[in-house]
Parts: C-alpha cells; structure tokens; sequence
C-alpha cells in the first residue's frame, strides 16, 4: 500500500479502539465490532466512501493480524451518490492564475492544470523528470503516482520555460520545488530582491520538497479573492485539465493515460462536462429527425 493509505488504516483501527475505551482492539468479539458499525452509519452518519475505507481496514487487521475472518465485514452495504467533477471555465482559470501573486506557487497551480497532476505529483517532481531537450515535444515524467505507477505526460512549451527559469533562482540539486522550511520568513525591511535571494538561498539547501498544506491554504485564498466557484480545490485542476482536452478533440484513451487511471470508465465522467459535446449531440439529433 501507500504511505498515506497504510496510515489512514492504522487510524481506522486505532478509533475502533478508542470507541471501547482504548482496548487492544485484538480483543473485541464480532458483536462489538457490529456495534461500532451501526455507531458509525447511524450515528455519525458517515459518507458511504468512509464506511468502505473502515471496512476495508478493519477487515483486513482481523484477517491478517488476528487471524479471524467474521461475517459482519460481508454484511455491511453501502451506496455512494455518484458527483460530477467541479471544473473550472478557461475564464475562470485564467482569473485565478491572476489572483496568485508568489511565483511559486503559481507555478504549482499551473502546472496541475497544465499537465493534469495530483499536488503529490507535483511537488514530487525532480529535475530529471522533465525531459525537454531532444527531438519531439517536452515531456515529463510523473514517477510513482497513485497506486505505484508512473507515467509521461506531454509538457507545454511554455511551462517548461517557465519551470525552468523558477529551477534556476534556486538550483536545488533534486527538486524542482523544494521546501524553505517551516522556520523561514521573509524579513519585511529587506527589499523584495533581497527577499527573493533568502529564500533562493534556503530553498537551495532543503531537505525536502514542498509541503502540500502550504499550497492548500494558497488555493483556497486564491478561490475566495478570485470569487471563482466556491468547491474548486487543487484537484478542479486535473479535472479542468481533462476536461479542456476533451473539448479539444485529443482522444479519450490518451487523456487517461496521461490521468494514469487504470480503467478508461473513470476518464468517461468527464465526456458529461464537455460544453461541445451537448451541442454536438443536438446538431446529430436535428439531422437524424430532419
């Protein structure tokens, strides 16, 4: 599993634990387990992707660690609502681009949108990964992505100038976005030039990239100022990004493969976004009835 995925059981487990008090949870029956679902569907009125997720890591810490397999895992039913993406018009894009002022993390912001990755992706990328030099088109390679994989994405032009010209203010010898670190802040008597060579200077030694709270919190300052749709997060990029292409023309399959999803019928709800496509369908059905 992913690190974020093997944390997120183990939290699941530990409040299954806490529920009874903070007990070895190795030590409770099948009935108490039953008990703390109905707790968490009728009470808490978890989201049925929750109940999924705990179910998952539970059954699996009873089956693999206790070493007992129960009904109850078998019995617990859930249906989710099926929600269509938020994406952004390229308008609404555009104006929340303008809203971001710190050049860093503009760039993150179009680089989700101008390649389609998730902000772990992004903030994961290394200066190896951009392959722009060569014959054929800049590409970059997004290294172990969800579920392990990796994949190449095209790259536009002017991103890879742009990515480039921000790699050099700083020219960490690993990342193209490396942390300042929690403890740096900009010193408001130096000049912005002075400023800028701070942070360079910090960013040029980090040990690691930059953290996704920080770019989060940019987000949803740039939404609120922007006055763009108020749920648009960092992922209404990616789904902009699929989006756009689709209204573009380029093909379904190779917009999945750039998405890394596994299967093609995660990458068929965008085809219920595309404004063309409604407008396509009823040019068809006005010739078929002529």
């Amino acid at each position: 599993m992913r690190p974020r995925s093997k944390q997120e059981y183990g939290r699941r487990v530990h409040l299954l634990a806490d529920h009874f008090g903070g007990v070895d949870p190795g030590t409770l029956s099948e009935a108490q387990v039953t008990e703390y679902f109905v707790f968490l569907i009728e009470v808490k009125k978890l989201a049925p992707a929750s109940i999924r997720q705990a179910r998952a890591a539970i059954d699996l810490f009873f089956r693999a660690v206790v070493k007992v397999e129960w009904q109850v895992f078998s019995l617990i039913r859930t249906r989710g609502v099926a929600k269509l993406p938020v994406v952004l018009s390229r308008e609404e894009v555009q104006t929340l681009f303008a809203t971001v002022k710190v050049p860093r993390f503009r760039l993150v912001l179009r680089l989700l949108y101008g390649c389609g990755l998730r902000i772990g992706e992004a903030l994961a990328l290394e200066v190896g990964d951009i392959r722009g030099r060569g014959p054929g088109f800049p590409t970059l390679l997004v290294r172990d992505g969800k579920g392990g994989k990796s994949r190449v994405v095209p790259l536009p032009q002017n991103l890879l100038a742009e990515l480039r010209a921000w790699w050099a203010t700083h020219r960490h010898a690993r990342w193209i976005f490396p942390s300042p670190g929690s403890a740096w802040r900009a010193n408001r008597r130096d000049t912005l030039d002075a400023q800028e060579a701070a942070l360079a200077a910090q960013m040029h030694t980090a040990t690691k990239p930059m953290s996704t709270s920080r770019v989060q919190a940019v987000m949803r300052l740039a939404v609120a100022q922007s006055r763009i749709n108020a749920c648009a997060n960092l992922h209404t990029l990616r789904h902009s990004y699929a989006t756009h292409l689709l209204e573009e023309g380029v093909h379904l399959r190779a917009i999945s493969a750039y998405l890394g999803h596994t299967s093609l019928d995660t990458t068929m709800v965008y085809l219920h976004l595309t404004e063309p496509a409604e407008g396509t369908a009823h040019q068809a059905l006005k010739r078929l009835f002529a």
